[in-house]
């Protein structure tokens, strides 16, 4: 009896001393060699703006050694409520998402909150006015880092004014998914345009239609544009609000099958590949772009969270605003091309750096990106 009691404290002695060892080398492995990993909840990883998010996210991760999970959810609401659920799964200590509509943070924020995941969005904030109970909730909730974004009214007012300034009078509006927050904020830019001239010019006035919506797909952006193009025969130019840029290749290619090419103005964001050549033959008047960046800082915010360094303000959280870029004519789309396109905007160097910038330094770089300052930072002369 005495020597099983004694053989039983044997191995309960045993038993804790390989829990603690376990234990010991769990906590160092987290500490220093636990590979951190984020997930990204996108509406498309392989669209135009899309693939330019995944080459500079790509490029950030293999500079610090994430790994990253990438969930394709068309900005359609169930399939990004389930991405979220699938990244949380698949073990993320952080979560960044373009989302569809406000109403889906709640969700996400929630699921990242029980399962103590960090959030953050890209090209995307939470309308405070719109939607003041998930704005309530991100200021409260302990995981939601915040959002990274630009400023979509005035971007909206810029490219309206750069068709009403060229002489359009009848301008149709295509929008990618409705109660799109960021598609709602460029309407309102469009809208405020149109009305300042329309105040200032009471016998020249611009009439810009209702949004018809064309989803993120080619097939349907041409649908849209032959609809309007049927319907409206005083059509001269075309606003693609965005949705990645798929839509505008197939209103783009409708237009030219129509034989409507330099006949119909057409501004968008989200800068195609050729936007070089479509600008010189009339494809495309305008564009703004250049704003892949935005998934890269909401990643350095998670990043830094998932590392401690990092505490979130007492009910609040932050943004980072960025920029947008306007070309208007070939040689300022080549300018761009050279350093956004061809090359990334930061390179392995400066990525590393960033993982150890504080917040406000990182709010100061996002706002001063532009061709100048890559040059600058390049030493380009």
């Amino acid at each position: 009896m005495k020597k099983n009691k004694f053989l039983l404290i044997i191995l309960a002695l045993a038993t804790t001393m390989s829990f603690t060892a376990c234990g010991n080398s769990t906590s160092k492995e987290s500490a220093s060699t636990k590979q951190i990993k984020i997930g990204v909840s996108i509406w498309s990883s392989t669209d135009v703006l899309g693939s330019q998010s995944k080459k500079m996210l790509d490029a950030a991760g293999k500079a610090l050694n994430v790994k990253l999970v990438y969930v394709d959810q068309g900005h359609e609401s169930a399939a990004v409520t389930d991405s979220i659920n699938t990244l949380a799964a698949a073990g993320c200590d952080g979560i960044i998402i373009c989302n569809s509509a406000d109403s889906e943070m709640t969700s996400a924020i929630n699921t990242c909150n029980a399962a103590h995941i960090y959030l953050a969005q890209f090209y995307r904030t939470i309308n405070k006015i719109a939607s003041p109970q998930v704005y309530s909730l991100a200021k409260t909730a302990p995981y939601y880092i915040g959002a990274v974004h630009e400023d979509e009214v005035t971007n909206g007012y810029n490219l309206a004014n750069m068709l009403i300034k060229k002489g359009d009078r009848h301008i149709d509006l295509e929008g990618w998914v409705a109660g799109d927050a960021t598609f709602i904020s460029r309407w309102q830019g469009y809208k405020k345009a149109v009305a300042e001239w329309n105040s200032a010019h009471a016998s020249d006035k611009v009439i810009m239609s209702a949004p018809q919506y064309a989803g993120t797909t080619a097939e349907q952006g041409a649908a849209v544009a032959n609809s309007f193009m049927n319907s409206d025969s005083k059509m001269d130019a075309l606003i693609v609000a965005g949705g990645g840029g798929d839509p505008l290749v197939g209103s783009v290619g409708a237009i030219k099958s129509a034989g409507k090419t330099g006949k119909i103005d057409v501004v968008s964001t989200d800068f195609l590949p050729d936007l070089g050549t479509q600008l010189t033959t009339g494809g495309m008047t305008g564009e703004s772009g250049g704003h892949y960046a935005d998934p890269l800082y909401a990643f350095m915010m998670v990043y830094n969270a998932a590392k401690g360094n990092y505490k979130k303000p007492a009910n609040s959280f932050d943004e980072i605003v960025n920029p947008y870029i306007y070309v208007a004519s070939a040689a300022e789309y080549n300018a761009y091309a050279k350093y956004f396109v061809t090359e990334l905007p930061y390179n392995e160097k400066e990525l590393k750096a960033m993982a150890n910038d504080t917040l406000p330094k990182l709010k100061q770089q996002a706002a001063a990106i532009s061709v100048k300052d890559v040059q600058t930072r390049h030493s380009v002369k």
